[in-house]
């Protein structure tokens, strides 16, 4: 079909892979091809970094990670699908082992050993986005989650008054939140665990004593006691302690409000000058000082101890305890984890400018938080909007594998440990040490179990390519929908062109499991961003430039249908912009971005509905859904009217064949397709090249039982450009889907029997075959050793007539292309029974007919009811001995092989005797 664009405005950039959000996630992920020198400290590498080395108590014992290798998967995806394996490959790590002597100050290096150790099998990801788990394709869904960093909070007492807080969420570690109460005393929770006041945290990381608190926070100016002070003091307060000169007892604390009495008994102290605190009017002016009267500590030391009894009660604390607990709460890189991610959210929010390998606490971060929070009483900067796509990041299939490694390989490193202090010290090596079980387990767990891993949903191209690009807020760390409120599941004005704002189920998960925008894509700190064309004073430029939802928010950008003329600029003078959620009317000179398509607020699945702006979003939404649930019929047809989405869907959801190289196709039949390719000979080359053989899926379950079919396209001779669509998959029509039928539709009453939700079909749809689709379902029987004997897959069945057996083979098993309805015996299978008091007539019969019939009972494998259509295929898998089918199809595909490899060979000889003729001519 010719297709024809009615597009008034076409898109101003490349959409990107649909794919990609799987793809480049988990190769990053595995660094899969760069070579091990030139692998970056990320991924898997990363990981393995973090946790080795791993040394033993006495450190006589060091085990490093040197580099890690993946090894060829056992079997092909095709096998993988056929056997109920996971398609994987084994993952071989490089460990060095280094014991060393002599005292703990000069340990000298006794032996080095290195070794490859064997971390079990890893799933290896397709190239269609999907991973094959025990013989079934399941999808790892991203998933939204809150972002590590800092967040502030506002709410409003009872009394009305406003109070705020600020929470710093780790990616690893314990949560600390400061909060603001009505007497503006600040509080700090750590774990949620019983408040504090922030002070004595302040104390605890450093600024010990009052006036170090008051230096840190205000600015302070000194006051001389002459006769005038005296008389008439400012009303202000001490910044600092006056201690009494003779007993050494505290005379006034920090805080004090001074007057008459306080400054004369100040002067009779012997201090001709005190630092003070001016009075200020502000609400915010005096937080601090309130806490540290409210504080019981005074000293760096009775913090320490004070957070140490409130994060262990009942222990008794030593000095050295509460210092490691502190150490390990904020500052040890082993147990706390901002992440790059967090320590560039808390660097944006606070505008510092710490690196960002840095991910545990500094001091400043303190300070600058509890001083942001300070001035949000007076209404000096902003709190934060939880559902602000800033605020919220996507969790992609690499991130939650090494997750999934970071757990696996810390219990790894715990046995280890234990290992090297238990084990006979001469014989130990990397991989008596190494226990592989503990990663597979974890990583099985992950994918046989989790929320996130899910049995791909393949009804169509649509359904499949929808599943890989879906984000769930669900899942452990996410939401439950139980208490998931209205805020979170309704669209946010940062949605637009990251997430799509229709597409979501209809039922309790609404608005928490949506789809990526047609042009989003994800960035290396897991924020979506969406591509804008760049305006410079009126005109638009060619500069593509993705920008994340914090970074649009300060720009104003225009729609994609707003008019340019031929230079690029803008026809109207005035137009609509929008900025976060605001649409204000403004000068062409003022827009700083432009939309680069009309599509890209919408959902793949949304994008393929024609005339979408003039459907109602809740009707579109179930178009959406409904598109998905569309089976593949037996004759496609592509739509009349399309969006020019359909082909891009077809191919990126890799259910079309598309050529690798150029050339010219030499054989075409329903199961492949050859093609010569067209390659540029170097001079000195014998001139053989191999043909690109295409082996096409014929009638292959899917996992909802729908038929995967791929028919060819290219015809015998055609000249093929690399790329090209060679054969259509299930729902392709030419390349493009084909979900459905272009019928005729009326919409009319007619005689009353289509009220409400009846409809009228014509006679030739059924006869047709428009809408008819083919089913494939697979039937299992497995045959054992029992107790009584071994199961026996027989044609010999007893009490069955001969007609019942008419479709089975020698072996009992149906044969292929057999038509069979409910009832039908697919597998006769038989079962020793057990032992019985016969009566008299029963051994009558047994003295006539024989002793066999009586010791098996019918097992066999039968259609269930409802059921009637054409056996296709058949297997016999065995674990003992090869069948004689098994041997003899190894035995035909053997002969394939040696048969094609001959031709290759005769094809090479003549090539060469060719060329050495050539070479030779005129020589002798």
């Amino acid at each position: 079909m010719t297709r024809h664009s009615y597009a008034a405005i076409p898109d101003a950039c490349e959409m990107p892979n649909l794919l990609d959000v799987q793809l480049s996630s988990y190769n990053s992920f595995l660094q899969i091809g760069v070579p091990i020198h030139k692998r970056t400290d990320t991924g898997l590498n990363r990981i393995f970094k973090e946790i080795f080395p791993v040394t033993d108590v006495h450190e006589n014992y060091s085990l490093e990670y040197v580099s890690y290798h993946l090894g060829p998967s056992r079997y092909s995806i095709r096998e993988c699908r056929e056997r109920n394996m996971t398609f994987a490959v084994p993952l071989k790590v490089t460990m060095r082992l280094i014991a060393r002597q002599g005292e703990s100050d000069e340990k000298q290096v006794k032996d080095i050993v290195e070794q490859d150790v064997y971390l079990g099998e890893l799933p290896l990801i397709t190239e269609w986005g999907t991973f094959i788990v025990n013989g079934a394709e399941r999808v790892i869904v991203s998933q939204l989650h809150r972002s590590p960093g800092v967040f502030f909070d506002e709410s409003i007492h009872p009394n009305g008054k406003k109070l705020h807080s600020a929470r710093v969420i780790p990616y690893r570690g314990s949560w600390v939140e400061f909060a603001l109460d009505i007497n503006d005393i600040m509080w700090v929770y750590i774990d949620s665990k019983r408040k504090l006041p922030a002070t004595a945290l302040m104390r605890a990381i450093g600024y010990s004593t009052d006036e170090d608190l008051i230096d840190l926070y205000y600015t302070t100016s000194k006051l001389s006691l002459t006769a005038k002070t005296l008389e008439n003091p400012p009303g202000a307060f001490l910044a600092e302690t006056i201690i009494d000169k003779e007993t050494g007892e505290i005379l006034f604390p920090v805080g004090t409000p001074i007057d008459e009495d306080v400054a004369l008994k100040i002067k009779e102290n012997g201090k001709k000058s005190i630092k003070i605190l001016p009075k200020d009017d502000k609400r915010n002016a005096y937080v601090v000082l309130n806490t540290i009267k409210k504080d019981p500590t005074k000293s760096r030391e009775e913090a320490l101890v004070k957070i140490y009894s409130l994060m262990r009660p009942g222990e008794p604390p030593t000095m050295e305890m509460a210092e490691s607990l502190l150490e390990k709460l904020f500052f040890s890189n082993k147990r706390y984890d901002l992440g790059e991610v967090g320590r560039y959210m808390i660097n944006q929010r606070l505008g510092l400018e710490t690196p960002l390998d840095h991910t545990v606490f500094k001091n400043e971060d303190f300070v600058s938080i509890t001083t942001y929070l300070i001035g949000l009483c007076n209404d000096i900067g902003f709190t934060d909007d939880i559902d602000h796509l800033g605020n919220r990041r996507a969790r992609t299939v690499g991130e939650l594998m090494a997750n999934l490694f970071s757990v696996g390989l810390s219990r790894v490193a715990r046995t280890i440990r234990e290992r090297l202090s238990l084990k006979d010290q001469e014989n130990v090596t990397p991989q008596l040490l190494v226990n592989a079980r503990t990663v597979s387990s974890v990583i099985e767990s992950f994918f046989g179990s989790s929320q996130l891993s899910q049995f791909m949903d393949q009804t169509n191209p649509l359904a499949e390519l929808t599943h890989k690009r879906r984000l769930s807020a669900l899942g452990p760390g996410g939401l439950t929908r139980e208490r998931a409120g209205f805020e979170v599941r309704d669209v946010h004005h940062t949605h637009y062109g990251r997430m799509c704002p229709i597409e979501t189920p209809e039922g309790p998960n609404i608005g928490l499991i949506t789809s990526l925008a047609t042009f989003a894509r994800i960035n290396k700190y897991g924020f979506l961003e969406t591509p804008y064309r760049k305006v410079v004073k009126g005109r638009v430029i060619n500069d593509i430039q993705y920008l994340s939802a914090d970074e649009e928010d300060r720009y104003l950008i225009a729609q994609a249908n707003e008019p340019l003329d031929q230079k690029g600029k803008f026809v109207n003078e005035f137009l609509v912009a929008r900025k976060r959620s605001d649409y204000p009317s403004i000068k062409a000179s003022e827009v700083e971005y432009m939309d680069v398509s009309t599509r890209q607020t919408v959902s793949v699945a949304a994008s393929l509905i024609p005339f979408l702006e003039h459907d109602d979003a809740n009707r579109a939404l179930m178009g959406s859904n409904m598109q998905r649930q569309a089976v593949p019929l037996l004759r496609t047809e592509a739509p009349v009217v399309g969006t020019g989405m359909e082909r891009r869907v077809a191919v990126d959801a890799g259910v079309v064949v598309r050529a690798k190289r150029p050339g010219t196709v030499t054989y075409v039949d329903a199961e492949k397709v050859v093609i010569r390719p067209k390659v540029r000979q170097k001079p000195g080359e014998l001139g053989y090249i191999e043909d690109d053989v295409y082996e096409l899926i014929k009638y292959s379950r899917s996992n909802q039982d729908t038929c995967i079919n791929y028919t060819p396209v290219a015809r015998l001779g055609d000249v093929i450009a690399a790329g090209d669509i060679i054969a259509d998959g299930p729902a392709v029509s030419g390349g493009e889907l084909a979900l459905g039928n272009n019928t005729l539709v009326a919409f009319m009453p007619w005689r009353g029997y289509n009220y409400e939700d009846a409809i009228i079909l014509s006679e030739r749809l059924i006869v047709e075959d428009i809408f008819t689709s083919i089913h494939v379902e697979s039937y299992e029987l497995q045959v054992r050793d029992t107790k009584r004997g071994a199961e026996e897959i027989t044609r010999e069945i007893p009490n069955v007539s001969e007609e019942a057996l008419l479709n089975l083979d020698e072996r009992g098993i149906v044969r292929i292309g057999a038509e069979v309805e409910a009832g039908d015996i697919l597998v006769g299978k038989i079962t020793p029974k057990g032992e019985t008091e016969l009566s008299p007539e029963e051994r009558l019969l047994r003295a006539i007919f024989g002793e066999k019939a009586g010791d098996v009972r019918d097992a066999s494998l039968k259609a269930p009811p409802g059921m009637n259509g054409v056996v296709i295929n058949t297997r016999l898998f065995s674990r003992k001995e090869k069948t004689e089918e098994a041997k003899k199809e190894e035995k035909r595909e053997r002969a394939a092989i040696e048969r094609a490899f001959e031709k290759i060979l005769r094809t090479i000889v003549n090539l060469r005797n060719q060329r050495l003729g050539e070479l030779l001519e005129g020589q002798t």
